[in-house]
């Protein structure tokens, strides 16, 4: 069972959707409570070439049935999947901390190597605070390493984050397996779905968010905004440890 096969059946209560937006920055499924995943666009591929199914009739199915678009091949679909399954998500605050990723990450790397797959903001302030960084992506800028350098940097490292894309473009299974038995593994990003799901298959420490204010979310991202924008009184940024890391 791939992470997603068991994140789609810990998904017991359905619910019906209110809105579907697919923003250049961000896609947002409204159900039970408002999920965000990182729009993902398929590389190489003329205009128009790859559609989403059912275009224009989404809001008519149920949250479950946009849930099970995570499994797609189509990168737009697959958002839109994700998006879902956060939207369905009832996180248990009571084991979460209003603590952010690189909070977590400057803590747990201190002296250590670490390796995050995925360009955060953060990036150039985490650099001083570890013994080595190594940032993945799949169009490097100044600094950073291409993605399929994985196999090589993973292995060495004691800290190794993992953006919540990797669930949407499913690569996740792949970076996981990469990871020493004794490293420290976070997933982390809007994208990321909150549940202890993922627990289960390796991961110590989940960074995401929670939306608080709908209505300012959707008119954020329908206009564009980074998630660096719509940070602020429209979420809540929260980490969740498996229960191996609490005291």
């Amino acid at each position: 069972m791939t992470v997603l096969d068991d994140l789609l059946a810990s998904l017991v209560d359905d619910a019906a959707v209110q809105e579907v937006r697919m923003c250049v920055h961000w896609t947002a499924v409204v159900s039970k409570q408002c999920g965000l995943a990182s729009t993902l666009h398929p590389e190489m591929h003329p205009h128009g070439h790859v559609s989403v199914r059912e275009v224009g009739s989404l809001h008519e199915r149920t949250a479950l049935e946009l849930a099970q678009y995570a499994k797609s091949d189509r990168l737009p679909e697959a958002s839109i999947g994700m998006a879902a399954i956060n939207s369905l998500l009832d996180v248990d605050e009571a084991h979460c901390v209003e603590l952010n990723a690189e909070a977590w990450l400057a803590m747990q790397g201190r002296e250590k190597k670490v390796a995050v797959v995925g360009s955060f903001p953060f990036i150039p302030r985490l650099r001083d605070k570890v013994d080595e960084l190594w940032v993945l992506e799949r169009h490097p800028t100044r600094g950073e390493f291409e993605a399929d350098e994985a196999s090589e940097i993973i292995p060495q490292c004691d800290v190794v984050a993992i953006t919540g894309t990797a669930l949407i473009n499913h690569t996740f299974e792949g970076l996981l397996g990469l990871c020493r038995p004794d490293a420290a593994i976070m997933v982390l990003g809007p994208s990321t779905p909150l549940s202890p799901v993922l627990f289960d298959h390796g991961v110590d420490v989940i960074s995401g968010t929670k939306v608080v204010d709908t209505a300012l979310v959707l008119r954020l991202i329908s206009q564009g905004a980074t998630f660096q924008q719509v940070k602020g009184p429209g979420v809540r940024l929260l980490t969740m440890t498996s229960s191996k890391n609490q005291s």
